[in-house]
């Protein structure tokens, strides 16, 4: 088992001397333009048409597969890049959603675009193409919708929350002593009212008492009568 195990190990090293090779001097130029967005870019076919020489010269096998996966309530075209000798092999997978619609594109032409997306970046990652400064890495102009970071909104303490419906009701108890006008049945009388009652409902009554005060002795013509 020893010498078994040596032999398996070289033969591993061996291919991972190729592999680096073929990452090292692989040239995949941006020789596609979009006009649209004003930047050039590279497509998968176009990473795969570099690298077939090299991977020629170096006895290895290049081979992309797709497979549509769900994730959430989306799916998602997952392509996998795997490069092997035979007998090892070294894969890198990406994902891309595919667009809600695609005007002038029926839905194979939209999921086609997708799985290009999806396997230009396993490829970009198997073969150590660098994109981060590439426009296409950050606008799809509608092709694909990259996976986002849900964002978790901040639950705030009850201190704060309190805080926060003090600052609302000093900022429109400002606002109404300022109108030319604030009659009954105006807008924003019936905006201020409905906000006070509000607030009563959600318990923060003493608020709510302050707003109605101040509605209650803004509540004529300004014109007519100067506010004290």
């Amino acid at each position: 088992m020893v010498p078994y195990n040596i032999e398996k190990e070289k033969v591993m090293q061996e291919f991972i001397k190729k592999l680096s090779k073929v990452q090292s001097e692989l040239k995949a130029p941006k020789d596609l333009f979009n006009k649209f967005g004003g930047y050039s870019y590279r497509s998968a076919e176009g990473i795969m048409e570099a690298v077939k020489p090299l991977l020629s010269r170096e006895g290895l096998i290049l081979t992309v597969c797709d497979d549509i996966v769900l994730v959430g309530e989306r799916y998602y075209v997952k392509a996998t890049a795997t490069i092997t000798d035979g007998v090892n092999s070294l894969s890198n997978s990406a994902f891309a959603r595919e667009a809600g619609e695609k005007k002038g594109q029926d839905d194979s032409q939209v999921t086609g675009a997708t799985s290009s997306y999806a396997r230009k970046y396993a490829l970009n990652g198997l073969l150590c193409i660098d994109d981060t400064k590439d426009a296409d890495a950050t606008n799809t102009h509608g092709k694909t919708e990259p996976v986002q970071p849900k964002v978790v909104k901040k639950e705030l303490t009850a201190e704060e929350k309190a805080q926060q419906i003090k600052e609302k009701v000093q900022t429109m108890m400002v606002y109404i002593k300022g109108l030319p006008v604030f009659e009954e049945g105006c807008e924003d009388y019936k905006k201020a009212i409905s906000f006070a009652q509000k607030i009563n409902e959600m318990g923060y009554a003493e608020d709510a008492n302050k707003l109605m005060e101040t509605i209650e002795l803004c509540k004529f013509n300004k014109d007519e009568i100067p506010f004290k």
